[in-house]
């Protein structure tokens, strides 16, 4: 399913499923991707938030806050996408074909 995205585009949602299993979540959601974009730290989300004045940090913990935490899930338990998360990635897809 991942193959048709650039290596970067992989990184950041192996980053999201990473960031999904340590809040216990049982699906890969939007905030995921965020905080896998965040993690990533290079590209135009860098450059969005350093122009926009805002902390990679500040918004990491924001979500971080927000979520509510369970037990962390195992890295060898398959967790999907949710559809919000496939829906987006569906939409930057699109975006990227322009």
């Amino acid at each position: 399913m991942f193959e048709r995205y650039t290596e970067r585009a992989r990184r950041v949602i192996f980053f999201a499923r990473y960031e999904a299993s340590q809040l216990g979540s049982s699906s890969i959601e939007t905030e995921h991707l965020l905080l896998g974009l965040i993690r990533e730290g290079k590209g135009l989300t860098s450059r969005i938030f350093s122009k926009s004045h805002l902390s990679m940090e500040s918004i990491r913990k924001e979500i971080e806050g927000r979520a509510l935490y369970r037990d962390k899930v195992s890295t060898s338990v398959d967790i999907p996408l949710s559809s919000e998360s496939k829906r987006t990635l569906g939409y930057a897809s699109e975006e990227a074909e322009r």
